[in-house]
This record gives structure tokens, C-alpha cells and sequence, in this order.
């Protein structure tokens, strides 16, 4: 059976494909008389949505939220909130040359075998088009997790291809990530990185990288041990992002080659508040988080769609060489940005609401 639903509480539920009539989301179990901006809703969507720049898609969609449900005179109600965004620039035309065949590294092949059909238009249910249907439900979680507590979610673009920021989130001005179309807060670096996803693009070639996301302010004991520990559950949001093909929080795959007495976190106390003076557990210790910093990297593969021929088969095993049409990001981290933070938001939510039943 196939899962389209995320989270325990706080529920949201995705529906639609890329070239279909509309995509949207069904948020359940949001708490009573929280307080929703719609206009932050859709700023959200207009960080994601494509053709805003000259390194992205030249897809042309507004992203226009409607929200059928569950919110009256600005609150919630309690009942289901239902957001619906309308595909208005479907070119389902632009896929007719894959109908039977298999894009490398894309779903086809492997939603073909599972389901015995696809829908070839732009990946159909596969396609990061769907992604704008979670940047909705984030941005309701976003607002939930202001209301309720001093949390803070930040990200940004930290590498593309080969280059890298080497300063870390305290050393960079997070308030200017997004000041450039690529969303890094490093100016300088930021225009290599631009010129870098041009150059890739002029080629018919595509680049991959990597996305930074900085927690700040998060309450102790968010996490369920043993298998809805926090890490894991962020972990699991990040890869159900499309393209994602690593995780890493805290230390992450740098301190397996470190000591214990190198890669340990001390507690100190001050003025009455309990912390530690380094954080390399990246704020989250047994799955819980302990109030420091929650810090961690999320990969992203180069866009599978590129202008150059390649060898593939289509469904009668036959090999052939396609060429792919149609509009695509030649780098996703951009708008990945908007999408990983919405993923960080749905699973903060859910535990913040969690946690509330932890304890008498």
C-alpha cells in the first residue's frame, strides 16, 4: 500500500502529479485556534515555486495557495485543513518521447515495475513538483511551532558541485540567505556557485550539492525513543525530498574518525541553564534534543533530466538513446531550500505536539 502521509499528530497527507489538474496537501490533527497568516503560506510557495530565477526551471507557475478547510476568520479550526495548488503551465507533450522508455536515474523503471503503469508526464506522482504541496503544510507548521515556541529553522545552500562554504552557520549572516537566487549567505561564494550552475546548464549538464539546516531555540526533550527518535525521524523527512542521497547531523561522518574524549560533549551549568561546551551530538543526545544548536547536511544528487544522449532501455527491454525534452532545474538546491526547512518544520511540529503527552 502506497504511504502519501507524514507524521503522527500533526499529519499531512499530498495528493496530485506534475502535469495533473492540481497538487495540494491535508493537514490533520493542527490544534484548534492557531493563528494562520495565508500570505506566509504563500511566501513560502513563492520561495519554491519555479521560473523565479535564471538558474532554475523556466516552468511558469504562480503557486497559488487556496485553502478549501479548516481555517475560519484566519484560525484553525480543528477539522482538516485542505491547500490546493492549481497546475497552470502542463506540457504534458513535452514527455510524449518517454511514454515507454526510462529516463536514467529517474523513477520510471522502477514505478513501471512496481505498478505495471506510470504516469510518464514530468514523473507524474514521482516528480518535484510535489514538493510545493510540503512547502504549504510546512509553512502552517512554521507558524504553529512560532506560536508555540522560540524555535528557529534556518537553510541555505552550503556547497554546489565542488564548491564549498568553509565557514560554519555561527560565522555566516543567515539573514542574507535569501539575498542571492542560489540562497547561500556567502556573497562571493554564492556567485561561483551561480556561475558554476550557468556553465553546467550552457552544457545540458546538471549539478548536485549540498543544503545546511541550523535549529535554534528547540525545547529539551523533543524525540520518542527508540524508533521515533528525533534524528531519525529528521532523517527520514529529509529523504523523502526527491534527490536527496545523504544525511548527516552534529559531527556526522567526520567524528567516526575521532576519539570519544575528542568527540564528547561536556555539560556545564550557567546562570541556572544546563548546556554543553562543545556540540557535536548537534543538539540531539538518545534521539532527544538537549537545547544546543541542532545542526546537519543534506545531499542532493545532480538533476537526473539533462540535455545530452544517453543510453536506456524502454519497456519492451529494447536499447535505445534518449534525449530528454521538457523544463528542468539544472541545480535543485535553490528551491530545495524552502523544501528542507518545510520537512525540518512538519517533524518539529509533530514532536512539539508529541511531547506535550510525555509527562503529567
Amino acid at each position: 500500500m502506497a504511504n502519501n502521509t507524514f507524521g503522527e499528530l500533526f499529519r499531512v497527507t499530498t495528493f496530485g502529479e506534475s502535469h495533473g489538474a492540481a497538487i495540494g496537501a491535508v493537514i490533520d490533527g493542527c490544534p484548534s485556534g492557531l493563528e494562520i497568516d495565508v500570505n506566509l503560506i504563500q511566501h513560502e510557495l513563492d520561495r519554491r515555486k519555479p521560473g523565479q530565477s535564471t538558474i532554475t526551471t523556466s516552468r511558469k507557475e504562480s503557486d497559488t495557495v487556496q485553502v478549501l478547510s479548516g481555517i475560519h476568520n484566519n484560525k484553525t479550526l480543528g477539522s482538516p485543513i485542505a491547500l490546493l495548488i492549481k497546475n497552470e503551465d502542463q506540457k504534458p507533450e513535452d514527455y510524449e518521447h518517454i511514454k515507454t522508455s526510462f529516463r536514467p536515474s529517474h523513477a520510471d523503471f522502477t514505478y513501471f515495475s512496481k505498478y505495471g503503469l506510470r504516469d510518464y508526464r514530468g514523473g507524474g506522482r514521482s516528480s518535484a513538483r510535489a514538493t510545493a504541496a510540503i512547502v504549504g503544510a510546512g509553512a502552517i507548521a512554521k507558524q504553529l511551532l512560532t506560536q508555540l515556541t522560540k524555535l528557529d529553522i534556518k537553510t541555505y545552500v552550503s556547497q554546489v558541485g565542488k564548491i564549498k562554504l568553509e565557514k560554519n552557520y555561527k560565522e555566516l549572516p543567515l539573514d542574507k540567505i535569501d539575498t542571492n537566487i542560489v540562497r547561500c549567505p556567502d556573497e562571493k561564494k554564492a556567485k561561483d556557485m551561480i556561475h558554476l550552475i550557468e556553465t553546467a546548464r550552457n552544457n545540458g549538464d546538471s549539478l548536485g550539492g549540498i543544503i545546511t539546516g541550523v535549529i535554534q531555540n528547540c525545547p529539551v526533550g523533543l524525540g520518542e525513543p527508540v524508533f521515533d527518535k528525533l534524528n531519525a525521524n529528521l532523517a527520514k523527512a529529509m529523504f523523502c525530498i526527491n534527490a536527496v542521497h545523504g544525511f548527516e547531523y552534529g559531527s556526522g561522518f567526520e567524528g567516526s574518525s575521532k576519539y570519544g574524549s575528542e568527540n564528547n560533549d561536556e555539560f556545564i551549568e550557567k546562570d541556572g541553564i544546563i548546556a554543553t561546551k562543545t556540540n557535536h551530538s548537534g543538539g540531539i543526545q538518545g534521539g532527544i534534543s538537549n537545547g544546543m544548536d541542532i545542526y546537519f547536511n543534506v545531499a542532493f544528487k545532480p538533476t537526473s533530466t539533462i540535455k545530452k544522449a544517453q543510453q536506456t532501455i524502454n519497456e519492451k527491454g529494447e536499447h535505445i538513446t534518449i534525449e530528454p525534452e521538457g523544463r528542468h532545474d539544472p541545480c535543485v538546491l535553490p528551491r530545495a531550500v524552502p523544501i528542507v526547512e518545510a520537512m525540518a518544520a512538519l517533524v518539529l511540529a509533530d514532536h512539539v505536539l508529541r511531547n506535550r503527552a510525555a509527562k503529567l
